[in-house]
């Protein structure tokens, strides 16, 4: 059997990706791991309280070696564009959720409304990632 643990986002200040994440998105810190002999690489995963068996890896973009600076530029680029991946997030009570995280600073690019699937909302993380939050109908598979 195959499971799922880990999901990477590119992340510009791990910092600020962890105060986010913890603060504002009420996710726990799984691994925060700093690795000197890979030049202070910084292995960091957050992941939602009830859902212990998987994390999201908060991922610094690399420079050389590992990523030329033209590539380094171009993930930059499409994270500002909100172009890096997309996260799908599900709730209960989507209008509930969105004042909760809307009172705790979460900045929303699209409020809640009726989908053929559900209620839907989005919004974006400090580095650009995208975030979509969902009260699926229960004919979708809510």
């Amino acid at each position: 059997m195959i499971n799922i643990a880990n999901a990477q986002l590119w992340v510009h200040d791990q910092d600020e990706a962890l105060a986010f994440y913890t603060k504002k998105l009420d996710m726990e810190v799984r691994s925060d791991v700093t690795v000197p002999e890979m030049g202070n690489f910084r292995w960091l995963t957050v992941g939602p309280t009830n859902q212990p068996d998987f994390a999201i890896v908060l991922m610094a973009i690399p420079g050389p070696p590992l990523m030329d600076d033209a590539t380094t530029a171009q993930v930059h680029d499409l994270m500002s564009k909100g172009f890096a991946g997309t996260v799908f997030l599900t709730t209960d009570d989507c209008e509930a959720t969105y004042r909760d995280l809307k009172s705790r600073g979460v900045e929303f690019t699209e409020t809640p409304e009726q989908r053929p699937y559900g209620i839907d909302a989005g919004f974006r993380d400090p580095s650009g990632n995208q975030f979509r939050l969902t009260q699926l109908n229960v004919s979708f598979g809510g």
